[in-house]
């Protein structure tokens, strides 16, 4: 990505571009000044036993906000460098929101914090918060390096 401007609209691209993310069907809704918003909608086949989105899918959810939002002050070749997330509470609802910004960063990289909500029809609840950084990397990445 090399000399291409980074924004929305290059940061969906390379979001579509990854298979996973195409199968939970997530989506930038925001990106820029130094934060990104992910969503996810909610579907049965995302939830664990007991019917709630299972927690695999909120970490999903921090460790690429977090990355988005490093992005927006890195480069678009970053990478998670690592996170941890701390649950509140069950997910359910209409959709995950994940709200990731930059809380400080240096040439090579960010550290960012990231609030995850239950989007429910009248209200939006706080279900879990992450913490995490981005490294920025030297080279473009290509299938090949997965």
């Amino acid at each position: 990505m090399t000399g291409t401007v980074f924004d929305i609209g290059t940061a969906r691209a390379v979001l579509a571009a990854q298979p996973f993310s195409v199968l939970i069907g997530a989506e930038i809704t925001a990106f820029g000044d130094d934060a990104a918003t992910l969503e996810i909608p909610i579907r049965p086949d995302l939830a664990q036993q007991f019917g709630f989105v299972h927690g695999g899918v909120l970490a999903y959810a921090a460790d690429n906000a977090i990355t988005y939002a490093a992005a927006t002050a890195l480069g678009p070749n970053v990478l998670t460098g690592g996170f941890t997330i701390t649950y509140l509470r069950p997910a359910t609802g209409l959709r995950l929101r994940a709200q990731a910004r930059v809380t400080g960063s240096t040439r090579r990289q960010a550290v960012c914090s990231c609030e995850i909500y239950a989007v429910r029809e009248d209200e939006q609840v706080l279900c879990a918060v992450a913490q995490g950084t981005a490294r920025s990397v030297d080279r473009e990445m290509s299938p090949a390096d997965s």
